[in-house]
C-alpha cells in the first residue's frame, strides 16, 4: 500500500515509492520518548536552515553540472514535468493539515536527495563542496522529519502517513540524471520558502 509506520519510513527514505494520500490514527504512536524537550524550536530552526540554503545548494549544483546546465537552466531545469508533492496549505490552514503537508513535503525530498547525493559521487566524485552540502542538507532533513513524527503522534495521534516518492534515477543517463537532480532543486528552492513562511508561524511559542 505504500504506507508503513514512522520509524520503519525513516529507514527507507531512498526506496521511491507511490502510494495515494493517508491518514491512520490510532494507538500505535510509539511512545512520546521520542521527541526532545525543545522539538518545535528545534524544528523552527531546521526550516529556517534548510530556506536559508536552498538557493546556494542549487545554484552550486548548477556550477558542478557544467554546460549546458549553466547556461540553459531555465530550460533544462523547468521542474514542471516532474513530480513533486503538492502544497496547498497556507497560514490559515489548521496546524495538523500543515503538519502533514510537511511531512510529505521532506519525506520526499529526502529521498530526492539521497538520488541526487547517489548519481553525484558517480558523476561528480571531486565536488566536494557540492557532495558535503548534499549530506549536510539531508542530514536536517532526516532530523526535521524525525521532529514532524514526534510532533504528529504526541498532538494528533497520527503513526503512519502514504508518501509518494518521485522516480529513482537508476539506469538513467549521465545527462538524465543531472537534469532530474537539476528538476528537484529547482522546484525545491521555489517550495521551501513557502513552506516555511507557512510553517514557521504555527510553531511560534504560545
Amino acid at each position: 500500500t505504500g504506507v508503513v509506520p514512522f520509524v520503519a519510513l525513516l529507514l527507507l527514505q531512498r526506496r521511491p515509492v507511490a502510494g495515494r494520500a493517508l491518514l491512520v490514527t490510532g494507538s500505535g504512536c510509539p511512545s512520546h520518548g521520542l521527541c526532545r524537550s525543545n522539538v518545535q524550536e528545534q524544528t523552527r530552526r531546521q526550516v529556517a536552515m534548510l530556506n536559508a540554503t536552498a538557493q546556494e545548494l542549487f545554484s552550486l549544483y548548477l556550477k558542478c553540472q557544467g554546460e549546458p546546465f549553466s547556461r540553459d537552466a531555465d530550460e533544462l531545469c523547468n521542474p514542471a514535468g516532474i513530480f513533486f508533492p503538492a502544497f496547498r496549505v497556507n497560514r490559515t490552514s489548521e496546524r495538523k493539515e500543515v503538519m502533514v503537508a510537511m511531512y510529505k513535503l521532506f519525506a520526499f525530498l529526502n529521498a530526492s536527495l539521497g538520488n541526487i547525493t547517489r548519481d553525484q559521487e558517480e558523476l561528480n566524485p571531486m565536488a566536494k563542496e557540492l557532495l558535503e552540502r548534499l549530506h549536510n542538507t539531508t542530514k536536517t532533513t532526516r532530523g526535521l522529519i524525525s521532529n514532524l513524527t514526534c510532533l504528529l503522534c504526541k498532538n494528533y495521534n497520527i503513526f503512519q502517513v502514504d508518501v509518494r516518492y518521485g522516480d529513482s534515477s537508476k539506469g538513467k543517463s549521465a545527462f538524465k540524471k543531472k537534469q532530474q537532480g537539476c528538476q528537484v532543486l529547482r522546484k525545491y528552492v521555489q517550495v521551501i520558502g513557502q513552506a516555511a513562511r507557512v510553517l514557521l508561524p504555527h510553531l511560534s511559542p504560545s
